[in-house]
């Protein structure tokens, strides 16, 4: 995930691949913010979660072609904890990728991870960002996350061991990564809050 990363962000500066132009996505799914403090209500950039995934899983487990990690000793990260508050108070334990080489990086090389485990992206900046799957052996559900808590869009059964960029046309501040296919176990969907403990 990455910068050049398995679901993880394509570059450290912004997280696409170096070597493609892409076109700016428009803008879909606005919707109403609640107005806070008595103030006028705004809209709000959320990409709606679909009835059915556009993507089915191609496979179950690791990819066959996943390669061995390269480093000798995988980094150690911090954790901290979301809790989906709209989805039973679902909670994930998750990896903090907070530096640049933590979040290019990412799920790389992981050939397993439980149920209740993920990883969280957090930046520095609150825009759209774009992440890949490559060298990620496990599928993933991607929740991208607005400063508030809201999720703004969600990528789900991103294929493993894909160099292909996956993003909603929304800004937002953190990246949860969690197993495909978890949004739709659990019901979360775009639109729903999170509450993040210890990031």
């Amino acid at each position: 995930m990455g910068f050049l990363v398995v679901a993880c962000e394509p570059r450290v500066e912004e997280p696409v691949p170096p070597t493609r132009d892409r076109p700016a996505a428009p803008i879909v799914g606005l919707q109403e913010a609640e107005p806070a403090d008595n103030q006028p209500s705004r809209a709000r950039c959320i990409h709606p979660t679909e009835d059915k995934p556009r993507r089915t899983l191609l496979r179950e487990g690791p990819d066959p072609s996943c390669p061995p990690d390269d480093l000798a000793k995988p980094p150690v990260l911090r954790e901290g904890k979301v809790v989906f508050t709209d989805a039973k108070d679902e909670t994930v334990t998750v990896e903090i990728a907070q530096r640049d080489h933590e979040r290019a990086r990412g799920l790389m090389y992981r050939k397993h991870m439980p149920e209740e485990r993920g990883m969280i992206f957090v930046f520095d900046r609150r825009e759209p960002h774009q992440f890949w799957m490559h060298n990620t052996c496990i599928p993933l559900d991607m929740l991208f996350v607005d400063d508030d808590g809201t999720i703004v869009g969600i990528e789900e059964n991103t294929p493993t061991m894909n160099d292909s960029t996956f993003s909603v046309p929304c800004p937002s501040r953190y990246v949860i990564e969690v197993n495909a296919g978890f949004s739709r176990r659990h019901g979360v969907r775009a639109g729903q809050k999170v509450r993040l403990e210890g990031i």
